[in-house]
């Protein structure tokens, strides 16, 4: 990574003076200047050695309001479109917008988008709403999104032929990678066009793997309620004798819901995660080190990924979904039969519980800091959108908001470090065996 990969792309010098400015109470702000840094690895180390080098360090540019901005606020319109799975916060992070421009800046031509990508193509003719605060005063209350969503990839040119009928200055596009990648190829088309658009990324997984992101909004809100449930689901295992609670959660490719539950709980006595494999049988492998675990405590309690231990299967799947992203085999209905086959078999004793709560996850409200969290993404948000930031995420780092350029975000996914604190931590937390590999 370099210092000119994060350089931020904008429509142009603002020269309109913020309502930010003008109001009485304009003294409360601190106006960012576009030259304000966020480092990358603030350690000692790396100062260092960026210094010896005579580099500059890697860093990305610090969010905030300006005191000038790009658009006139009376004639700038706004649109806001949600698309791919659900996340608990996507409707606290629709309000937001809608507040922040409607309140702060005098932005009154808000545009809601519905069902996704699919909503800027005439031939699905999905309705445009037209959006004021007092209509999302109280969606943040739901969950879902209020908008609706879809996935798939659609016509850029005809999304963007959409956006110049629409008459459309700034489009805020709430969504995962595939979202993002989107909104970076509506960039490219505004820019082929010479077209005065800002594209604006606000990065939405629950899974919390957007690379370069300290955290994404509904995260918090999606291991809170998880923590919960394999509350429920260890008295349901300690309740019989050799008990075995196995919960499945969200995680693609990365496991931060699973390790992070489980941190949460600290009664978890296994996690599989997408990030390490494991093998069912042999003297090392899950199936036996989970009985030697009953044998000796009489219950277990077995957290999965989604996207763990799909090398497992016979047959490895390649349907991808409409997104793009290849379908993956069930893991918790796998690991359930595979663990009543071997256990039968060996006339071994135990009662099984499996619990999959995902659809119940994301689609619940978000908590109060999860709730905070996406109002504080949507107001830096616009505060950059306004002041012509185009092609960009609204990202959080070393705990302060930062501006990325969308290509460097969805370059890889983010995943757990197993060498790292970390999983370290989760290793300690349940005590189960650094691997289940064997030799």
């Amino acid at each position: 990574m370099k210092y000119e990969d994060f350089l931020v792309s904008s429509l142009g010098k603002g020269n309109v003076v913020s309502p930010l400015k003008q109001r009485p109470d304009s003294h409360v702000y601190k106006f960012i200047e576009d030259d304000e840094r966020v480092l990358y690895d603030v350690s000692a180390e790396n100062f260092s050695f960026s210094r010896e080098k005579g580099e500059t360090p890697v860093s990305f540019e610090k969010a905030g309001p300006k005191e000038t901005i790009f658009f006139e606020p009376a004639k700038t319109k706004v649109g806001i479109v949600t698309c791919g799975g659900l996340c608990p916060g996507v409707n606290n992070v629709i309000r937001s917008l809608v507040n922040q421009l409607y309140y702060r800046y005098g932005i009154k031509r808000i545009l809601g988008i519905r069902y996704g990508y699919e909503g800027l193509i005439s031939e699905y003719n999905h309705e445009v709403i037209e959006m004021t605060a007092p209509m999302v005063s109280d969606i943040h209350l739901s969950g879902g999104t209020y908008l609706g969503t879809s996935r798939g990839n659609q016509d850029v040119s005809k999304m963007v032929d959409t956006m110049e009928i629409l008459n459309l200055n700034i489009l805020f596009c709430i969504g995962g990678d595939g979202t993002l990648r989107g909104a970076h190829a509506i960039f490219e088309e505004i820019q082929t066009r010479k077209l005065k658009i800002a594209v604006v990324g606000i990065p939405k997984t629950i899974d919390n793997d957007i690379d370069l992101i300290q955290k994404s909004f509904g995260f918090e809100t999606a291991f809170s309620i998880a923590n919960d449930i394999i509350r429920n689901a260890h008295n349901e295992a300690q309740g019989a004798y050799n008990g075995v609670a196995l919960v499945k959660l969200m995680g693609r490719d990365s496991g931060f819901i699973a390790a992070h539950a489980a941190l949460a709980i600290q009664e978890v006595n296994f996690v599989l995660i997408p990030e390490i494999s494991f093998d069912l049988f042999g003297a090392n492998g899950f199936l036996n080190v989970l009985k030697k675990r009953i044998e000796v405590r009489h219950h277990a309690v077995v957290v999965v990924a989604e996207g763990a231990g799909q090398d497992l299967f016979d047959c490895i799947v390649q349907e991808k979904d409409a997104s793009g992203n290849v379908k993956l085999r069930d893991i918790g209905i796998f690991l359930k039969e595979k663990i009543k086959a071997e256990f039968s078999a060996l006339g071994f004793r135990y009662s099984l519980k499996y619990i999959d709560p995902s659809y119940i996850i994301r689609s619940a409200p978000a908590n109060a800091n999860d709730s905070k969290f996406c109002n504080l993404l949507a107001q830096n948000a616009v505060h950059a959108a306004v002041a012509g930031k185009t092609d960009f995420v609204i990202g959080y780092w070393n705990n302060q908001f930062t501006l990325m350029p969308i290509p460097m975000v969805v370059a890889k996914r983010k995943k757990i470090d197993v060498e790292g604190e970390l999983w370290w931590n989760v290793l300690e937390a349940t005590g189960q065996p650094i691997s289940m590999k064997n030799s």
